[in-house]
């Protein structure tokens, strides 16, 4: 049976940007295998389940391949299933809204998306489809 190194694993299955962010997770004790904290080195294999802590949520993966090369995206559901629970996702989503509590609205420079919507409040609609040439109108008088 075909067997990988935990942190190369984490990175082929593309859970983390480089490899050494995934080491860096396994040595903070951050990825457990099976329910036990996973050094960079462990040993995984097909079947074992993997949880990884990125705060507020811990994810959850089914191995299904033992890989230690980086695969493209469309070819990440051979080598993994998600298991995550709901109320993790749920989690996240809570977390998600209630991130911009700290500015009250109105208060201090406006965000690019504050910004935007000010700009498309201010411009009449007529006037994206116009065309003005003011030059013209000086010479009739």
């Amino acid at each position: 049976m075909a067997e990988a190194r935990i942190d190369k694993w984490l990175w082929a299955a593309r859970i983390f940007k480089t490899r050494t962010i995934a080491a860096e997770a396994c040595k903070k004790g951050r990825i457990s295998i099976n329910g036990a904290q996973a050094k960079p080195a462990r040993m995984i294999k097909a079947g074992d389940t993997i949880q990884v802590r990125k705060p507020p949520v811990t994810y959850s993966f089914k191995v299904l391949q033992a890989i230690e090369k980086r695969v493209g995206a469309k070819l990440v559901p051979e080598v993994m299933e998600n298991v995550t629970t709901p109320d993790q996702y749920e989690l996240l989503e809570m977390n998600r809204i209630s991130g911009f509590i700290d500015r009250a609205r109105g208060t201090g420079r406006p965000t690019k998306k504050d910004r935007r919507d000010l700009d498309d409040f201010f411009t009449p609609e007529y006037l994206d489809d116009l065309e003005f040439d003011f030059d013209d109108e000086d010479e009739d008088v």
